[in-house]
């Protein structure tokens, strides 16, 4: 094949030659070229195989909706496979590899599987699950045999295993108007709204913004369109209140007008500039949103509409005009509407000869009659494409006469030679974003094409998005939806006059020709015909289940090209019309997002990371850090040579000998307010907070609506109607979330104001036989004695100057406080504790000393409470109010829930002074051959310095009745096995004399 570069004409650079490798291969391109027009401008016309069947495919469109031209870009060790060649910009030293071939794209050993088209249609992993009964092959056996050899062939690109050294950023941007979408209407709408003064973001997914006013050939306010555009945006770069984002895909649209963006700030560059990240990811949170994000092109289904050579219409038009590229030069058109004439027409004007135009319609206007004769071409009306020829690339087509109104074919079929194919569909609105913001897309019948919802969601639509195919309609809707998103007054708007090509924007409801051969609806998956056939004739007549079992939309490209056409598949075996059947909704993202920029400057995890205000403190005096959920927190604080164990216990021990200090800053913290305050936490909790005593605490417990413990902690009344509610770190938001359901849906009667104040405080847990001492010699402003502070009481002091709040209660067994003051003095407080605990020996503990005392004490957290257990299973039925209802009670009382066999809190000693391990299974009988019969597992462990012994707490099948008895620890993951003890999980002073004293 000739190489197929137009002499003149088109956006590329042609002053600058970019040099660039295709597997292994140099080719040669000019800036403004994607890898893919570059490719086949070089002649080239295969680009991959396919995902099952390994056959050859070239590139089917110009954008993000390509599902054949997929590569694997190399950037030295590291690989980033399924990459749309149609999105890479080409640079000097760029390396590209096709993908799913061995040994070579064009000899591929795996295209055998063509001849095994039956064995391995829709949902053939399915039956393989399911096995045939051959022999011992009975049941699931046949897939184990299979499984590693079906694995092995899954996937397209093979991902990298070195490390990715590029650097990623994330972004917050807030605008009063962000605009998605850079074509005439998304010009028009953000030129519109900067002009009234509202902060505008513009984001589009090209690197050149104009949209299709860069390659329709049509003419605005008497310039060319892409001059127009080029003005438009030079006018938007100029203003101070606009943000231009090219390179930018919108890929999210979340609750509150929350958009997430990607954007590719150097894929197009041989060096990144110093700090130049490769990707950087947005958060934009705009007031209101305008989407303009065009229409995307849908393919015909026949049989060999998959061979490289075969396109769409739209995409051939643009890579004629934006890049200066024919396709073919020879070319074939088959189309059921009007906007593949002008295809034709473009591509006739750049040099190619249009061998015929193959339309399912009889009746064409008089305008397309006009374009067939420009574009030199016979015409055949009432005809469709019913197979293609050739094998690298297409050689020719036949044709037969067809009836659009009831699919039959007849006559012999007819040979046109042509090395290139243009097909079109019909357009899909690209809804995708205001599918994801919530409501069901709306069918449109003229259009043959699925609507946006109405918005439910602050935003509002313009151009092709809407079903408005023309310039004119799109600057028109693009002005009004400026002034919309702007807050402005409508005003009388003289569009630019637009030039532009006729064309009605409907189509004919004609999507597949039936006829012998495989017709393929997602190519990227090689999802056929018979395939959506085949599933609705084994049952799967829902829409989301014919995309389960077929995979049909399952690919990277997300179904942008195959969705519709799938679906009228679908709806004919059904007998249905398309909008009974319905759509699939569309979920993020819109189009893939690299891992990279989701984690953006972190690496290593993908949480973000909470800090408490005496973090800095922690690390300078030696503390080792680890996460608890979203916090880091000391470990332990360790001495030179010292173990973990060694540490803890060290720890452990000073505070019970005389006091220890922790640093309990993330404990959720919620401000409960208003005068229903009471009544809302005599719900929520098991036990009475509305007799609870102003400066007194309670600890209190939650159930969930089916009756299982859900969080506990203490609530705090400051006030008749200010109460303060702690949770434990883990299920802070999920306590929050708890309240906020209650108050908004069940109980929106209730005047209660809650908030999170988890960051708003820092906390000081200080406990030991000389706690009150050490607060004694620090507080002023009130007294700590036992008559003023008794336990559970609140009193408020000062320590070094600053106000704080103090609540008498212990999670550790001793007398201990909890300190809590703002958290911009946390560190300062802190610090005068510690000064103040000098004389007494006073040590920071970190969570391992936190965990032995609280073990050694038997409390439960959410080791514990593990959404399994209730409050009989954890011996807080002592809690369970009998005086009112609360979330949970009407369930907690079922049969299940209080069988005397339910798992329930015990204490285990180790017998062989070995260490438990969290996790074991506790069983009656040891078999380390065959381990079995577990009647309960351990949920939390350590060294009790108390005890001299290893110990922990677990949940063990009618516990309570098995105090006294010995079992055996069973972890053969670990290879621990060894008899125990299963006693009372209140290991260390059982009466509280310690914590009352």
């Amino acid at each position: 094949m000739s190489a197929r570069r137009t002499e003149g004409g088109g956006r590329i650079d042609r002053a600058r030659t970019i040099r660039f490798t295709f597997d292994g291969a140099t080719y040669s391109g000019h800036p403004g070229d994607t890898l893919a027009s570059a490719l086949l401008a070089n002649g080239v016309s295969l680009f991959g195989r396919s995902f099952k069947y390994h056959r050859r495919r070239g590139v089917l469109s110009a954008g993000v909706d390509e599902p054949n031209a997929l590569v694997t870009i190399l950037r030295g060790q590291a690989r980033e496979p399924n990459i749309p060649a149609t999105i890479v910009e080409i640079h000097d030293g760029l390396v590209a590899e096709s993908q799913n071939r061995f040994p070579s794209l064009a000899w591929d050993v795996s295209a055998v599987n063509q001849l095994a088209g039956p064995l391995i249609s829709a949902g053939f992993y399915y039956k393989t699950f399911m096995g045939p009964v051959i022999g011992p092959l009975k049941g699931t056996r046949f897939w184990m045999v299979c499984e590693r050899f079906i694995r092995r062939a899954a996937g397209l690109g093979r991902a990298g295993a070195v490390p990715d050294k590029a650097r990623y950023e994330r972004m917050n941007a807030f605008c009063d108007v962000l605009v998605v979408g850079a074509g005439p209407a998304g010009l028009t709408a953000a030129k519109e709204a900067a002009e009234k003064g509202a902060r505008v973001v513009l984001a589009d997914i090209e690197p050149r913004l104009g949209g299709s006013a860069n390659w329709s050939g049509e003419v605005i306010d008497g310039k060319p369109a892409a001059d127009w555009a080029a003005a438009a945006v030079n006018d938007l770069r100029m203003a101070d209140n606009v943000r231009l984002l090219p390179r930018t895909t919108v890929w999210g649209y979340y609750d509150g007008n929350t958009l997430a963006a990607l954007e590719r700030v150097s894929d197009h560059k041989q060096h990144p500039a110093k700090g130049e990240p490769r990707h950087r990811t947005w958060a934009i949170r705009a007031k209101s949103v305008v989407l303009a994000t065009g229409a995307l092109e849908r393919p015909l289904v026949f049989p060999g509409n998959d061979r490289p050579g075969v396109m769409l219409a739209g995409a051939a038009e643009r890579y004629a005009n934006e890049f200066s590229v024919l396709p073919g030069q020879k070319v074939a058109v088959f189309t059921n509407n009007d906007s593949a004439y002008r295809a034709a027409h473009a591509l006739r004007q750049a040099g190619a000869a249009i061998a015929a135009i193959v339309d399912v319609r009889t009746d064409i206007s008089a305008d397309m009659l006009d374009f067939a004769g420009k574009a030199e071409t016979e015409m055949l009306t009432g005809h469709a494409v019913v197979a293609t020829e050739g094998g690298k690339t297409l050689s020719g087509i036949k044709v037969q006469r067809f009836d659009a109104a009831s699919g039959a074919l007849s006559g012999e079929p007819r040979s046109i030679h042509a090395d290139c194919l243009l097909m079109s569909g019909g357009w899909s609105p690209a809804i995708h974003l205001a599918s994801q913001a919530g409501a069901r897309a709306e069918w449109n019948e003229a259009l043959q094409a699925f609507l946006p919802p109405k918005p439910n969601q602050k935003w509002t639509g313009a151009g092709a998005f809407t079903g408005a195919f023309s310039t004119t309609e799109a600057i028109e809707q693009g002005h009004a939806a400026g002034l919309a998103a702007s807050g402005a007054r409508s005003k009388h708007f003289d569009a630019p006059a637009v030039e532009a090509a006729p064309g009605a924007p409907g189509s004919e409801p004609v999507f597949e020709i039936t006829a012998p051969g495989k017709s393929f609806v997602d190519f990227q998956h090689d999802v056929t015909a018979d395939d959506v056939r085949l599933a609705h004739r084994e049952g799967f007549v829902s829409v989301e289940h014919l995309k389960r079992y077929t995979t049909l939309g399952m690919a990277t490209d997300q179904g942008k090209t195959s969705n519709v056409p799938g679906l009228a598949i679908m709806a004919a075996a059904l007998g249905k019309d398309i909008p009974q059947v319905g759509t699939t909704r569309f979920r993020p993202p819109y189009a893939a997002v690299s891992l990279g920029s989701l984690a953006g400057e972190r690496f290593g995890d993908l949480k973000p990371e909470r800090l408490t205000p005496m973090h800095d403190w922690h690390l300078a005096n030696g503390a080792s850090m680890y996460s608890a959920g979203l916090w880091w927190r000391p470990q332990i604080y360790g001495h030179a040579g010292e173990t973990i164990e060694q540490a803890y216990v060290r720890e452990t021990k000073a505070t019970r000998g005389s006091a220890g200090i922790v640093d309990v800053s993330t404990l959720g913290k919620i401000a409960v307010q208003g005068p229903d305050a009471a009544e809302l936490l005599d719900r929520v909790y098991t036990n009475m907070f509305s007799t609870l005593a102003v400066g007194k605490a309670r600890y209190g417990l939650m159930l969930r609506e089916d009756g299982l413990a859900f969080d506990d902690g203490t609530t705090w009344r400051l006030g008749e109607q200010d109460f303060l509610m702690t949770t434990t770190t883990a299920n802070a938001g999920k306590v929050m979330q708890h309240l906020e359901y209650f108050l908004d849906v069940v109980w929106p009667e209730l005047k209660v104001t809650i908030t999170s104040v988890t960051d708003q405080w820092a906390g000081a847990a200080i406990g030991g036989p000389n706690a009150r001492a050490i607060l004694a010699a620090c507080v002023t402003g009130t007294a700590v004695d036992n008559a003023t502070l008794p336990f559970m009481g609140i009193v408020h002091g000062e320590i070094a100057g600053v106000p704080v709040m103090i609540c008498r209660l212990s999670f550790s067994g001793e007398m201990a406080f909890e300190v809590y003051c703002g958290a911009d003095w946390g560190t300062h407080v802190w610090e005068a504790l510690i000064e103040a605990g000098k004389p007494f020996d006073l040590v920071p503990y970190g969570l391992e000393a936190l965990g032995t005392m609280r073990i050694e004490k038997g409390h439960v957290t959410g080791a514990e409470i593990d959404g399994r257990t209730t409050a009989r299973d954890l011996h807080l039925d002592w809690m369970l109010s009998k005086k009112k209802p609360f979330i949970g009670s009407a369930m907690m009382d079922r049969e299940g829930l209080v069988a005397a066999d339910r798992l329930q809190l015990v204490g285990i000693v180790s017998l062989d002074n070995r260490p438990l391990n969290g996790g074991a299974h506790i069983v009656e009988e040891l078999d380390e051959k065959n381990p079995h019969g577990s009647i309960g597992h351990i949920t939390a462990c350590c060294y009790s310095p108390s005890l001299g012994k290893y110990i922990a707490l677990a949940l063990v099948e009618g516990g309570k009745a098995r105090h006294g008895s010995r079992a055996f620890t069973s972890d053969p993951l670990r290879g621990r096995f060894g008899p125990v003890e299963i006693v009372s999980h209140h290991f260390f002073d059982p009466e509280g004399s310690r914590m009352h004293g």
